[in-house]
């Protein structure tokens, strides 16, 4: 009995082993104010007078799934369905209200390509800003720095206020340093279709690079096409709930029948009656009275 205990329990931390996302009964809700408070003062009176009344929305409705190690997950989803919501989730931007998400390895997440940037600070030393942020030494950015640079193509515009940047320069230099680093899973929303399109092609290429070396991937994406060239698995978000998973050539249909907008048959008007002044009335009454005479 001990000894069957004991390869029970090996076998169970080979398996957690082999798993690099674990995602069990999370519930993600937030409060929504039912009434607009301008101010904190008035937020803090209503508060202690407990006259602040909210609405509980519920982001995610207990989700529950593992990513083994080398997998290509794709979440897919309508707008406010809770994709990002769950992303944020699994990285720890969010806190879930219930449930828990178990993670192994180094995780490089693609989420809002250049959000923590300084607005007055360089190009240059936004890269050791961000890089800082997503938990990169300075070493280790100083050793990426050329790489990250020369993949942006921002050239001399490193040295430029990133207040001046336009937003796809950006989401590039987001890119560029997101990507300097070699995670084991790669977390990916929306993030392929930044600047133009050769910039695309490249950086998809750099994301295709990281596959290579057995990266696990979460991707957000509404291209099917990128979905079907990226993930071997996916699962389907509505309303917060998870509502199909499996292989993502039979999850891709149930998704595109929901994409799939009903057309409505045009609505015929009824021809709008003239309305005619007192004056042509009288008019037309004249001149019926004089035909008949």
């Amino acid at each position: 009995m001990i000894l069957l205990a004991v390869v029970g329990k090996a076998m169970e931390i080979f398996m957690d082993n082999d798993v690099a996302i674990s995602v069990k009964n999370v519930t993600m809700t937030f409060n929504l104010n039912k009434e607009k408070v301008d101010n904190l003062k008035e937020y803090v009176i209503k508060l202690i007078s407990r006259k602040l009344e909210y609405k509980k929305f519920y982001a995610l409705k207990n989700i529950n799934f593992e990513v083994k190690k080398g997998e290509h997950l794709a979440i897919l989803g309508l707008n406010g369905a809770g994709k990002s919501t769950l992303l944020k989730t699994i990285v720890g931007v969010y806190k879930p209200a219930e449930g828990t998400v178990e993670k192994n390895g180094v995780i490089a997440p693609l989420l809002e390509l250049g959000a923590g940037f300084d607005p007055n600070y360089t190009g240059e030393e936004n890269i050791y800003l961000y890089g800082a942020i997503l938990g990169y030494d300075r070493n280790y950015i100083k050793s990426k720095f050329d790489e990250i640079v020369e993949f942006s193509e921002l050239g001399h515009f490193i040295k430029v206020p990133v207040k001046n940047y336009s937003s796809g320069m950006r989401a590039r230099l987001g890119f560029s340093i997101a990507t300097a680093v070699e995670p084991d899973v790669l977390i990916l929303d929306e993030v392929l279709s930044v600047g133009d399109a050769g910039f695309k092609k490249k950086s998809l290429a750099k994301v295709r690079s990281l596959f290579d070396k057995g990266v696990t991937v979460l991707f957000v994406s509404h291209s099917i096409e990128q979905v079907k060239a990226i993930c071997d698995r996916a699962i389907l978000l509505e309303h917060g709930e998870i509502i199909a998973q499996g292989d993502v050539e039979d999850v891709i249909p149930i998704y595109e029948e929901k994409i799939k907008k009903p057309k409505k048959k045009p609505v015929k008007k009824a021809p709008e009656k003239k309305e005619e002044s007192p004056k042509a009335e009288a008019e037309e009454k004249k001149e019926k009275k004089s035909d008949n005479s």
